[in-house]
């Protein structure tokens, strides 16, 4: 069965890092602290597994970040999750590269750019998933007829609120959490034939 592997990541930032694209001089590299993802086939569309790391983030001279308080509120990640459970980049890499099993990638927006392209150049590793595995998913929601002007204000963690699609209670700017909400929402758009599955393969 095809198969498409829908992921988000929450990275670190102080409070107004956004509006200041990560440029004052305290704000961290904009390096991944958690990673999440979900398997959705692509024949009856299916969810076929998820997947959920945990980053420790270094900065550019090997050593470990400090979350700001700031960030452990929005996203729930504290420095004892990252202690008990978080693993390095590579490795966390490598893990959600075989769960993707060589499917393509799909984010809203463009996650990879943190995920791969800045947190392996901080960390001064090799890029190992190359950016052709790597699609926008707001392309897909284009093609299924999503207005513009819905698709600039409605974050990931709202498009299945967005649709009406009943869901498990989610955690916004939990990784795996935002990765369902627009699983379910492609899930709900393919089912309903707002969205055709050789879509992921023609974009």
């Amino acid at each position: 069965m095809k198969t498409a592997i829908i992921f988000d990541c929450e990275f670190l930032c102080l409070e107004g890092s956004q509006r200041r694209f990560w440029c004052a001089a305290h704000d961290p590299d904009p390096v991944i602290a958690q990673v999440g993802a979900v398997k959705l086939g692509l024949g009856e569309f299916p969810l076929l597994g998820t997947h959920r790391a945990y980053v420790q983030p270094i900065d550019r001279f090997g050593r470990g970040y400090a979350l700001d308080p700031f960030f452990t509120q929005l996203t729930g990640i504290t420095e004892e999750t990252l202690e008990t459970e978080g693993v390095g980049l590579a490795e966390a890499l490598a893990d959600i590269d075989r769960f993707s099993d060589g499917a393509r990638f799909w984010s809203w927006g463009k996650d990879e750019l943190n995920m791969v392209a800045i947190s392996c150049y901080v960390a001064g590793i090799p890029v190992s998933i190359p950016a052709n595995r790597f699609d926008n998913a707001v392309k897909l929601l284009l093609a299924a007829g999503m207005p513009i002007e819905d698709l600039a204000r409605t974050p990931s963690n709202k498009l299945a609120d967005y649709y009406g699609v009943d869901h498990v209670p989610l955690r916004a700017h939990d990784a795996l959490d935002d990765a369902l909400s627009l699983t379910y929402t492609l899930q709900h758009l393919l089912k309903s034939e707002k969205l055709q599955a050789d879509v992921f393969e023609c974009l």
